[in-house]
């Protein structure tokens, strides 16, 4: 019922035109083919010219070239040499009036004998040779400088004697810092009973020694206390024997 509802409508009393679909016409690939054949017959894009095989890369055609070479002036161009005709006839008949032999004998006698140059020979019927080129003229010892000292020398001596005056003087400064200097009365009467007052610590510990020491502690100690009061026993006796003593500052 519903399907003829919908055929039964207004529009459908209208007559209706088939619609033919017109198909394109199927290209033809031969045809293609040689309508783009003619663009790629080369390397590259269309229409490009191809290059001369004339037109080849020559050796050094890309090294830079220098400049012209610019002429030289006028100036500077040696004058043409004139060389006389074929026809030409020197000139004949000149005399000079001057006597030769004459200006000759007054130049001779007149003129400062030649020095001769110094030679030596190898040999007694060798070859000569000049001397002043074979090496055994002393020049070297004739320069105006020749036993001077360098510069750089006594520069080199004047600046090891600056160091050695700096370090003396550094020395004797050390020195004077760490000069001797006498005690006073005063001070040599303390030190005296400082050391004797030493002396009896180290005595009376020295009596309360055990008498038998049968160990190495012991003995190792006993011998400590012996070697002190030997050693005080030492110093009370120079300050004693000494009036003056001089001690050095620190």
């Amino acid at each position: 019922m519903a399907a003829q509802c919908a055929q039964e409508s207004i529009y459908n009393l209208l007559p209706r035109l088939e619609e033919k679909t017109v198909k394109p016409p199927r290209p033809s690939v031969k045809r293609e083919v040689e309508k783009n054949k003619a663009q790629w017959k080369t390397m590259g894009p269309a229409k490009v010219a191809v290059p001369s095989p004339k037109n080849f890369l020559q050796k050094h055609s890309k090294e830079p070239k220098l400049p012209a070479r610019k002429k030289e002036q006028d100036s500077k161009k040696l004058p043409a040499l004139s060389v006389p005709q074929r026809t030409d006839h020197p000139v004949m008949g000149i005399q000079s009036k001057k006597n030769f032999i004459n200006t000759n004998a007054v130049a001779a006698i007149t003129g400062l004998p030649k020095k001769p140059q110094p030679i030596y020979v190898d040999r007694r019927q060798g070859d000569k040779y000049l001397l002043e080129t074979s090496g055994l003229v002393p020049k070297y010892i004739k320069k105006k400088d020749y036993g001077v000292t360098p510069k750089y020398v006594t520069q080199r001596n004047e600046e090891m004697k600056r160091a050695q005056k700096e370090y003396e003087a550094g020395i004797l400064e050390h020195l004077k810092k760490r000069a001797m200097k006498q005690l006073s009365d005063e001070e040599r009467r303390s030190l005296l009973q400082g050391l004797k007052k030493n002396w009896e610590e180290v005595y009376r510990e020295f009596q309360r020694l055990s008498v038998e020491i049968d160990t190495i502690p012991k003995k190792i100690y006993k011998e400590k206390l012996e070697s002190q009061m030997k050693q005080l026993e030492h110093d009370i006796e120079v300050i004693e024997k000494h009036k003056v003593i001089y001690i050095a500052n620190e």
